[in-house]
């Protein structure tokens, strides 16, 4: 099989790059990633034709779907505080850009699609577990942006007969996440500053909850998908309906490192969701055969991995 991931310098992408080149090393895996969030040191020892573009050029995506038997659409520019910071780069990034990564496959007649959105598009939902069905209400541009990323997947199915698949992540972390920018995600953004000697920033009281996923149980998902070429007319989540909060997950985080931490409190951030957590029933209907990584063996995986690492290089 000949697989196009987007966003293949990323965190996700190098990762699932990995995960197939070692499950699956006769798959050949061709990338895609204008390295404004990637890095090419992500992929360094791993077996993957890089195309150096973005999802807003044509020529690029014309090359890379050309040949490719599956898409795997994972290049987006992430973050709530930055799409606020600067919306309209996030919508054409995100919507404008699965849109003609999706025009590309039709016409290039590309077999199989799958697409990342964001738990983000339930927004003001207070309903938890959060289910598929639940209506959305995204409080972002950002998250906006990734509702009609899985909009435009399911539309491209129904109305040219596509096999899609589109999926919503829960706060995923793990090995090759950026640390070093001010859009980092929690769990490395904390790593990040103990790496540099200062103190968490706890945005509130930090009982704000999360269903946090770890990379690995991700890969296994997106891996099986590609094998079976699954399809959905529905989006499905792709957590596994577990809750953990910030002030929760710092604990975790010490026990890893062996010491406590200090902490500052901020005021709650514009944007941020109070809860999410996965109604998790659709997935493993679709994928029974995954266990997921649970949250303190994930974490201390990734707490092990930065601190091999150069710090130059991730903080």
């Amino acid at each position: 099989m000949r697989v196009l991931i987007t966003g293949a310098a990323g965190f996700i992408g190098s990762n699932l790059t990995n995960f197939i080149n070692q499950q699956e090393p006769e798959w050949q895996v061709r990338g895609l990633d204008d390295l404004s969030n990637g890095d090419l040191d992500n992929l360094r020892g791993l077996d993957a034709e890089m195309i150096v573009g973005s999802l807003l050029d044509e020529d690029a995506l014309a090359r890379a779907v050309r040949g490719v038997d599956a898409v795997v659409h994972l290049g987006a520019l992430g973050s709530v505080p930055r799409s606020i910071g600067n919306p309209l780069a996030t919508h054409h990034a995100n919507a404008t850009g699965t849109l003609m990564l999706l025009e590309a496959a039709r016409h290039a007649g590309v077999a199989h699609v799958i697409a990342a959105s964001s738990s983000s598009v339930y927004g003001t939902n207070s309903a938890s577990p959060k289910n598929e069905a639940h209506w959305t209400n995204p409080v972002s541009p950002y998250a906006v942006s990734k509702l009609a990323t899985e909009g435009y997947t399911v539309a491209y199915a129904l109305s040219y007969g596509m096999r899609t698949l589109a999926l919503r992540f829960f706060n995923v972390y793990g090995r090759r996440q950026s640390i070093g920018h001010a859009y980092a995600a929690v769990i490395p953004q904390f790593i990040g500053r103990v790496r540099a000697g200062n103190p968490l920033l706890v945005y509130g009281d930090g009982q704000q909850s999360r269903d946090f996923t770890h990379v690995d149980s991700v890969c296994s998902v997106l891996l099986s998908a590609l094998r079976r070429r699954t399809t959905d007319t529905r989006p499905v989540n792709v957590a596994f309906g577990s809750s953990t909060t910030i002030n929760e997950l710092i604990s975790v985080l010490e026990d890893a490192a062996g010491r406590r931490f200090d902490r500052e409190h901020l005021p709650d951030r514009t944007g941020d969701v109070r809860a999410s957590k996965a109604d998790a029933v659709r997935l493993r209907e679709l994928f029974p055969e995954i266990e997921p990584v649970p949250l303190r063996d994930g974490v201390l995986d990734t707490w092990r991995w930065f601190e091999a690492q150069d710090p130059n290089r991730v903080g």
